[in-house]
């Protein structure tokens, strides 16, 4: 078997409703497009939280950020969990990433310094783009362009931006491989704060009101008090239901111009056996439910995300999949490609029969927020949120406040909370357990029977079951060890009041 190679090309604040594959084409992202004709297009690709950092980890270590570690901004990765990059490195890949990182617990620039599993002379996080900068082109860079005609006062052009030193990069990169088997991460800041494009493409959008929906008149009565605060604090205005945002909107075309770049030289020199994979890592609020940015909420604007795989051939060529999964299934699945083992750590489920045709409608995905960012305390500090997505329904457990139930078929503006409505019991109440199952299951640092007992929920049926569950084998760590025996561990084990070892 000839191993594949993979680029694996991510924007940062991307959601599925500005991709004009996914629905809005006035939008301009021709070359995000175009790799949707040629690709197999996930219509129902969701986060493993909406928050940057976090959603990094879930996508490039393979496990949920709760016990990656990296569970809230500018929290580093565990020492003990091994990344996309180290887990192909060491069986044979060169491996390099180029962009955003935002995985090393320093700030939003990052250290500079690669860390293990990358290849070092690709490596170019914020710092080292800020290295390259003035002290008054930073200033610029991070405060000084925020409308259309400061853009056009300064005249920026594209090798101002980070965007363009990215891909300048990668084409290198792309361009100088040898016969070796590669893994290349290309990671983009755009569309996020602070909008740096070239003028022409935010006046492209002078006059553009991007239409929100139905979301835009939730009156949030029935919502969770931290969202009720968020939209007090926020102060969104729209115009008739409509948003106008030209340099956000401007950031997102420029930003798929780069990506075009990208994707035309892993066209010409990466090889037949090449996978392109798109995704982001969350989406904006964009004044939908009267929010803004991302937080701790579960809306589609901010969960939903794009992800497209372009495969070698061009297999599946234009197809669309409406399975529902996960950045967490996607190192599982591009170990399976490469023909390589799964570790049982990694907490994804490969999509590679997903990639051939079939549909999984049993399949759901798992979301979780914990708090915005370790310095500050945007939108409440310590706000605990999990989430089960299913076919056709969402739940939220707001640990704090009240809970969610949306039927996503019959309501897919989330505008109608259905918590506490009776016909929806009965299945609100089995994707409950299933949700704490998946707590229980994933290991879930902040897990309890206090996502149990809800209002809605009978308290007398509580399942906590005290148990011992042992960190799962992940290739590189000597086997877990019993606590009380000292052999190593066969399992799950019952602490108290539970069920033994299974």
């Amino acid at each position: 078997m000839q191993w594949p190679n993979f680029v694996l090309i991510m924007t940062d604040t991307q959601g599925a409703n500005i991709i004009g594959a996914y629905g809005h084409p006035e939008l301009g992202t021709p070359n995000i497009d175009g790799l949707a004709k040629t690709g197999v297009r996930f219509e129902r690709a969701y986060t493993t939280c909406p928050l940057c950092t976090p959603a990094r980890a879930g996508l490039f270590s393979g496990i949920y950020p709760h016990t990656a570690g990296a569970w809230t901004n500018n929290l580093p990765l565990g020492d003990n969990i091994k990344t996309m990059g180290q887990r192909f490195r060491d069986r044979g890949y060169r491996t390099a990433y180029i962009g955003k990182w935002h995985l090393d617990g320093h700030d939003y620039f990052g250290t500079g310094l690669c860390p293990g599993g990358w290849d070092p002379e690709y490596w170019y996080d914020g710092k080292r783009y800020l290295a390259e900068l003035s002290e008054p082109d930073i200033t610029l860079w991070r405060s000084g362009l925020n409308s259309l005609e400061q853009l056009q006062a300064h005249d920026v052009q594209p090798e101002f931006t980070w965007a363009h030193r990215i891909s300048d990069l990668a084409v290198d990169f792309l361009a100088r491989r040898s016969d070796e088997p590669f893994v290349l991460v290309v990671s983009y800041d755009e569309p996020h704060h602070p909008f740096t494009c070239p003028p022409d493409y935010a006046a492209r959008f002078a006059d553009y009101a991007y239409p929100v929906g139905p979301a835009a008149a939730d009156p949030l009565t029935d919502k969770p008090a931290h969202q009720q605060e968020w939209a007090r604090s926020d102060g969104v205005h729209l115009v008739k239901g409509a948003l106008r945002h030209p340099l956000y909107f401007g950031c997102n075309s420029f930003v798929d111009s780069e990506i075009g770049r990208v994707i035309d030289a892993a066209h010409t020199c990466a090889g037949e056996q090449t996978y392109i994979i798109f995704t982001s890592d969350h989406g904006d609020m964009m004044g939908a439910h009267g929010l803004t940015g991302k937080g701790p909420v579960m809306y589609e604007e901010i969960t939903h995300i794009p992800l497209i795989i372009e495969q070698p051939g061009c297999l599946g060529a234009g197809t669309t999949n409406s399975t529902l999964v996960s950045h967490i299934d996607l190192l599982p699945t591009m170990l399976e490609l490469a023909g390589l083992e799964v570790p049982p750590i990694l907490e994804g489920q490969s999509m590679v029969p997903l990639l051939h045709g079939m549909e999984d409608p049993k399949r759901s995905v798992a979301i979780e927020f914990q708090r915005y960012e370790i310095e500050h305390d945007s939108w409440g500090g310590f706000q605990p949120v999990r989430c089960i997505v299913s076919d056709r329904h969402k739940l939220v457990l707001n640990l704090l406040h009240t809970d969610e139930l949306y039927d996503l078929e019959r309501d897919p503006a989330e505008t109608r909370n259905l918590i506490e409505h009776p016909d929806y019991a009965e299945i609100r109440d089995a994707i409950h357990d299933q949700l704490l199952g998946w707590m229980y299951e994933k290991r879930d640092p902040f897990r309890g029977p206090c996502w149990e007992r809800r209002p809605w929920r009978d308290s007398r049926r509580l399942q906590w079951r005290g148990e011992f569950r042992p960190r799962p084998a992940d290739g590189y760590a000597p086997k877990v060890r019993d606590y009380d025996t000292g052999l190593p561990s066969i399992g799950v084990k019952a602490e108290y009041g539970g069920r033994g070892h299974r």
